[in-house]
């Protein structure tokens, strides 16, 4: 059990921080988590990340890369370095 709050704990944080702005998807990537889907809630969040072409910083990169490790979902990142800001 304590993994799966330290997971979701992860993941809430992540959303905040990130640069996401529609509330529909901010809503989906909370639901998936409340159902246990934490893996692919994550890659949700990235997934939208890079199809809307949001800049991050490589400190935001460098975190979702960690949280992509921790997950077992290192895919979940692929590309997303495109978007680091300069």
């Amino acid at each position: 059990m304590e993994r799966y709050q330290y997971l979701r704990a992860l993941i809430s944080q992540l959303l905040e921080d990130s640069p996401l702005t529609s509330e529909e998807v901010i809503a989906d990537v909370r639901y998936l988590m409340s159902v246990g889907e934490e893996e692919l809630a994550f890659d949700t969040m990235c997934s939208w990340i890079y199809e809307d072409e949001l800049p991050i910083s490589s400190d935001y990169h460098k975190r979702l890369t960690s949280a992509a490790q921790e997950l077992g979902t290192p895919r979940s990142v692929d590309k997303l370095d495109e978007l680091i800001e300069s």
